[in-house]
């Protein structure tokens, strides 16, 4: 796994898996799996976020719903849009110009 993530595996590294529950946290959920590699079968712990499973359960609420009514329903994560284009008020004073310190006058 990567060392550098900490809040638990993200969601598309072990998507689909089914395991068995061994330990729970305020924020996340400790699972017990099966991995096959080569040709063994380890059973590996990992740790997922609540906020995982609770995405996996509005996700299936929102099946349903579109089941009933025959409609689409768009389920992939959708990034936060571009921020809107705006103006920056500098209440009559200049904007000033920043630069980097030339290195010959750094001590």
């Amino acid at each position: 796994g990567l060392g550098t993530i900490q809040k638990g595996m993200p969601r598309k590294c072990y998507h689909g898996k089914t395991g068995r529950v061994y330990n729970v946290t305020q924020h996340a959920v400790g699972i017990a799996v099966n991995k096959q590699v080569k040709g063994k079968i380890l059973a590996k712990r990992i740790n997922t976020r609540d906020s995982f499973l609770k995405c996996v359960k509005e996700n299936d609420q929102k099946k349903k719903e579109a089941k009933k009514k025959g409609t689409w329903v768009q389920l992939k994560h959708q990034h936060a849009p571009p921020r809107e284009a705006h103006f920056v008020r500098t209440n009559g004073k200049e904007p000033e110009l920043l630069e980097p310190i030339p290195y010959e006058f750094m001590a």
